[in-house]
């Protein structure tokens, strides 16, 4: 029976990432397992012109469940794989903490007002997405690479772009899920229902799929993981991870949103009042020993179904290097959005609070990013597409709203790089309450505005890095206030948006 052993709390000295760094490139062939002896100093392999990519995506992973960002809940060895041979981003976020728009402006580079998906498809009319207009995928298909899709696409239509695709069919089963797949370009997709494990299938058939492609060129690889959205059911290895102890909830957990805006209290998330375990509760419990009772189904099952996308990302890494693939693929990992497992009391994500905005980024690419780097300058996931035609050698075509994170790589000084996150959340009333709002992120400070009731929040990241004392009215802050609704404003301009209410004055 599995033990909690990999229960870790927050980490006190340097972490073993920073350990390694520390020891030098030169070393860490012999200290990191798995890590190609090309990323020793002075033995890189030179940058092809065209690197595969693996792009693995989770679906609602909060950087809480990795080790390398802080590791309340979980040990991720694998996942660190990347991280200790590559880059770790501190400060990546997401413009629109929704699975759709996310996915949609990873595949575009564009916010949701520019791509058209606002909000979830089936939720408020949203329309799916329009494959028509150009995404990553196409333009490397275009110059020679073999394109792969595999696991969730979560965006309605068909995936376009790709030589091969085999999506889940609409959130997709955690258990002998279905699956849509088309072999061919040309070819009718076909359903098929697969027997075991969702995470384990989805890992399975995207090694199969870059094993099986006819083309020696460059690929371009989708793992997309539903795991670990809801409904959070584990892997049955791993049913009784943590069943000795329970999980300390986050400091969070009990706030009671006193300074906020009244959108905290209407959001309807909070985790004393989840569904999902009703029947098994038992009867009498009080709301807060609801509250608690909840917590740790919800938590240990988060963090049970992460588990096995760890040690997916385990495999994938493996086949690579027996493959001889390892120096030459650029190996993403990240997730659609962060979630709240239990801060502020709540589950989901949508607002623009940290946990719910800020996803795990993590990249490994031995030609060209340095072993074991921290990186802590702020990304957004309308980055990675520009990123990714930067480094197969084309151009980033007009309407493009993110940056080649290249510069970042290569640990490039570029005094323009800082500007602050601009956000804006679509999606009201279905399924959370959660207030329609934009708001600005700079390194400090954090302005939002619930434009469908006036209200703002403004939250002083250094002094309030929790997010609990909202200070918008406070005498000290006026200024500030001033300041970043000018920002505010200056961020819409920016990026054309015009949707929503205007920033009054």
């Amino acid at each position: 029976m599995p033990s909690n052993s990999h229960f870790l709390s927050e980490p006190t000295g340097w972490s073993r990432r920073e350990a390694l760094k520390a020891l030098g490139a030169a070393g860490l062939a012999s200290v990191v397992p798995g890590l190609s002896s090309s990323a020793r100093a002075g033995d890189r392999p030179s940058a092809p012109d065209q690197p595969n990519i693996l792009f693995i995506v989770t679906d609602d992973h909060a950087v809480g469940g990795l080790c390398g960002y802080g590791g309340r809940l979980l040990d991720t060895p694998h996942l660190d794989r990347i991280a200790d041979g590559g880059i770790e981003f501190k400060n990546a976020f997401v413009t629109n903490a929704v699975c759709g728009p996310s996915r949609a402006s990873m595949l575009t580079g564009k916010y949701s007002h520019k791509h058209g998906v606002r909000k979830n498809v089936f939720f408020a009319r949203q329309k799916s997405f329009d494959g028509s207009q150009m995404t990553f995928p196409k333009r490397l298909q275009e110059v020679g690479y073999t394109t792969l899709h595999v696991g969730k696409w979560h965006l309605g239509s068909r995936p376009t772009g790709f030589d091969y695709w085999k999506k889940l069919t609409a959130q997709g089963r955690y258990k002998n899920p279905k699956f849509r797949e088309r072999t061919a370009p040309g070819k009718k997709p076909r359903t098929v229902r697969e027997s075991g494990y969702v995470t384990d299938i989805i890992t399975r058939d995207t090694i199969r799929a870059i094993e099986e492609r006819t083309d020696d060129g460059p690929f371009c690889a989708f793992c997309w993981h539903k795991a670990p959205h809801r409904s959070w059911i584990p892997a049955e290895r791993h049913e009784d991870l943590f069943a000795e102890a329970p999980l300390p909830p986050p400091a969070t957990f009990g706030d009671d949103y006193h300074s906020r805006s009244s959108a905290a209290k209407h959001a309807k998330m909070r985790v004393a009042g989840m569904s999902d375990w009703r029947k098994e509760q038992p009867n009498g419990l009080t709301e807060t020993e609801r509250k608690h009772w909840n917590y740790q189904r919800y938590a240990k099952n988060y963090i049970r179904t992460v588990k096995a996308v760890d040690e997916g990302v385990g495999r994938l890494l493996d086949y690579l290097d027996d493959a001889g693939l390892a120096d030459n693929t650029l190996v993403v990992y990240t997730s659609d959005n962060g979630m709240f497992v239990g801060e502020h009391g709540f589950y989901d994500k949508r607002f623009m609070y940290e946990e719910s905005i800020r996803m795990p980024l993590l990249m490994r690419y031995p030609p060209l990013i340095e072993a074991g780097t921290v990186e802590e300058r702020v990304v957004r996931n309308i980055d990675f597409a520009p990123t990714f035609l930067d480094l197969a050698g084309l151009e980033i075509p007009e309407g493009v709203q993110g940056r080649s994170l290249r510069p970042l790589l290569e640990q490039q000084d570029d005094p323009n790089w800082d500007e602050p996150l601009y956000y804006h959340y679509y999606e009201y009333p279905r399924p959370h309450r959660v207030r329609r709002h934009y708001g600005v992120r700079t390194d400090r400070y954090k302005l939002i505005y619930y434009y469908g009731i006036k209200e703002w929040e403004l939250f002083d990241l250094k002094r309030d890095p929790h997010e609990l004392r909202n200070v918008v009215n406070a005498d000290r802050y006026q200024g500030i206030f001033q300041e970043l609704k000018d920002e505010l404003r200056a961020q819409r301009a920016k990026y054309g948006d015009q949707t929503g209410k205007p920033v009054p004055k």
